[in-house]
């Protein structure tokens, strides 16, 4: 997982050329100007979901893990929190859906191993396929607005 602000995103364009595309999208691209849905980048290989939506408790919501995308979320607007743990041997509650690329996590089973991390307006977070995270969460509810960019291992 890579956590940074905006400002910095040059220093991770060296990671995969597909992570240089994302990263020069959400640094060019005014994303309070956009529409909340998603659009093709560079096909199926990178696409961007832009997303309106109120946190909830994190003990609602589960934590996932992809296998063939990478996430790059971006908080456009608002503040939540975020849970992190890395992958090893959990057991998910929920086994890999491979249409949509995600397996859950429950929370019960995870809280004490994880961190949970505040993400405001400006960060972004890369989350990688042996990264498990819970975002769009909060002690009380918040307006966000981010950005996921998907970009293909």
């Amino acid at each position: 997982m890579i956590l940074d602000t905006l400002s910095n995103a040059d220093l991770y364009s060296h990671l995969t050329p597909r992570l240089t595309k994302a990263l020069a999208h959400l640094t060019q691209t005014d994303f309070t100007q956009l529409e909340v849905g998603s659009y093709e980048l560079e096909g199926k290989d990178i696409f961007v979901i832009v997303n309106d939506y109120e946190t909830k408790p994190r003990e609602v919501e589960p934590f996932e893990v992809h296998q063939e995308y990478i996430d790059v979320q971006f908080v456009v607007s608002g503040e939540e929190e975020f849970g992190y743990l890395p992958l090893a041997d959990q057991t998910p509650s929920r086994p890999y859906f491979a249409k949509h690329d995600y397996a859950e996590f429950d929370y019960e089973s995870n809280k004490d191993d994880a961190a949970f991390i505040p993400f405001k307006a400006g960060m972004f977070a890369i989350f990688f396929p042996q990264d498990m995270h819970m975002p769009g969460t909060s002690a009380s509810p918040k307006q966000v607005r981010k950005v996921v960019i998907k970009v293909k291992v």
